[in-house]
């Protein structure tokens, strides 16, 4: 993250964004395969293995594949609107200063954690007899039914799950390096990939 000033001088915290290229890998039709859909891969492979070679004939080596269901196959390039076919590009200029957009992406592990980083327990009172149960999760249920209760908060895995953000701004779009500039903070490590939706 940084931080960017407006012409009024306003500050605006911003998560830099690297957005593309991406390269249509394949198109899923209703009568082939069921469904409507755009499979698009992202990044360079340097070591793919022989039936994404075969899978990828004629692209170069992408690292990521991943694919998106769709109704239509037209999109908008600018003023232009294009219907999409295997081997086009898509970069940052599909998307416009002032644009809100949906990202998701997968958040930074944690490991194993105890309830009170986990779920914001309060903990046991330090004193008045309470020794040793400070960070404790305290009761975890009744006698019956006699196991504890599915979503039960408890001490666990935190992190590295999907998480989306809604209602995010462009701020700004540098489409020479194919990046972009989004107010506020976004789910995830550096180099995280991340799925970004326009609304």
């Amino acid at each position: 993250m940084t931080r960017i000033f407006r012409e009024d001088g306003k500050v605006i915290p911003v998560t830099v964004v690297e957005a593309g290229p991406i390269t249509v890998t394949q198109i899923r039709t209703e009568e082939k395969d069921g469904y409507k859909a755009v499979q698009v891969g992202f990044g360079k492979d340097k070591k793919p293995n022989k039936p994404k070679l075969g899978h990828l004939k004629g692209l170069e080596n992408l690292k990521k594949l991943a694919e998106f269901r769709v109704e239509d196959l037209k999109f908008k390039v600018g003023e232009a609107e294009k219907e999409l076919e295997k081997g086009d590009k898509l970069d940052v200029s599909v998307f416009n200063v002032g644009d809100i957009v949906k990202v998701s992406g997968i958040t930074k592990g944690k490991g194993f954690q105890g309830v009170v980083k986990r779920h914001g327990f309060h903990g046991m009172p330090a004193s008045h007899g309470h020794h040793h149960v400070l960070r404790h999760g305290g009761s975890i249920g009744q006698r019956f039914p006699q196991h504890t209760l599915k979503g039960m908060r408890m001490a666990g895995r935190m992190g590295g799950e999907r998480q989306t953000t809604r209602g995010l701004e462009i701020v700004s779009i540098d489409k020479e390096n194919n990046l972009m500039m989004i107010k506020g903070a976004i789910s995830g490590r550096r180099g995280t990939l991340l799925e970004i939706i326009s609304l």
